[in-house]
């Protein structure tokens, strides 16, 4: 089976309602200027949204530094297990080059997924035996 870089409409994440639910469940990360905010879902796909207020700087800015995020999560979403709910929030900041936000991505959503896998596992029924 190939895998698709792709990044359809179906793995974006859209609407204030959606965004505040990620952020109110979901595990938090920072690294510079990065927040990730992570929660499971049974799409079995990610989906992203980013959250870049004026601040930030001017639309060109902003506008350069979603696109950097975007094709850093294109091409490793399929490096990362499970299906999650990713909002970032992107703090004052000079843009960065590719490789620099898809390693501060990686160990973001690495950290979240170790996070969510042991807060899963913990939920689970102890059976007072190893499998």
């Amino acid at each position: 089976m190939t895998v698709r870089y792709t990044f359809p409409r179906s793995h974006r994440l859209g609407g204030r309602n959606t965004f505040k639910a990620v952020r109110d469940r979901g595990v938090r990360e920072s690294r510079g200027p990065l927040t990730l905010w992570a929660v499971r879902n049974d799409l079995g796909h990610h989906r992203l949204g980013i959250s870049i207020g004026r601040h930030v700087g001017t639309a060109v800015k902003r506008n350069r530094i979603k696109r950097l995020l975007r094709e850093s999560f294109r091409l490793m979403q399929h490096d990362i297990p499970g299906g999650y709910d990713i909002v970032i929030a992107v703090r004052r900041h000079e843009p960065m080059i590719l490789a620099e936000y898809q390693k501060l991505l990686m160990a973001m959503l690495l950290k979240a997924h170790a996070r969510l896998s042991r807060e899963t596992s913990d939920a689970s029924p102890h059976t007072g035996h190893r499998p």
